[in-house]
């Protein structure tokens, strides 16, 4: 087979989708992979408009947040503590024991931080001082899967 390499300095959008459909086709056929379970959580204000929302999975005693946001008008009222707390309880009803999650140093890290999060990893090298944290959860009263 002839092969020959392209690098690229901008985002390429149909590459990029032949690479997630190659790993997802890879990983398809690993059955532990069936047991991943989307979970979400969202905020609405009174008109029905998402204002915030907790993205994330579980996946047996290990649950991952991959996505909190509050709009910005709604901020600094509790609502994110809020979504937080909600989201912990279902994954201990789903049995998980820790919660996981990735953030940049200019995100919230100090927010995560007074939730009980602590950092179980610090990446280093980015521009500006900035620094990634994952930050690990043990949480309490989970129940059997």
């Amino acid at each position: 087979m002839d092969i020959h390499f392209e690098l690229h300095d901008s985002r390429r959008p149909l590459e990029e989708a032949a690479v997630d459909a190659g790993l997802d086709a890879s990983n398809a056929g690993n059955e532990a992979l069936n047991d991943v379970r989307p979970m979400s959580v969202f905020a609405r204000d009174a008109s029905g408009l998402v204002v915030g929302g907790a993205v994330g999975r579980s996946w047996g005693e290990c649950c991952e947040l991959q996505q909190l946001w509050v709009a910005e008008a709604v901020r600094r009222q509790g609502l994110g503590r809020q979504l937080m707390e909600r989201f912990e309880k279902q994954a201990a009803a789903r049995g998980c024991k820790l919660v996981y999650l990735d953030t940049f140093s200019f995100q919230a890290p100090r927010f995560y931080a007074a939730l009980g999060y602590r950092v179980a990893l610090e990446t280093r090298g980015y521009t500006q001082g900035v620094s990634k944290f994952t930050l690990h959860k043990r949480i309490e009263g989970a129940n059997p899967g």
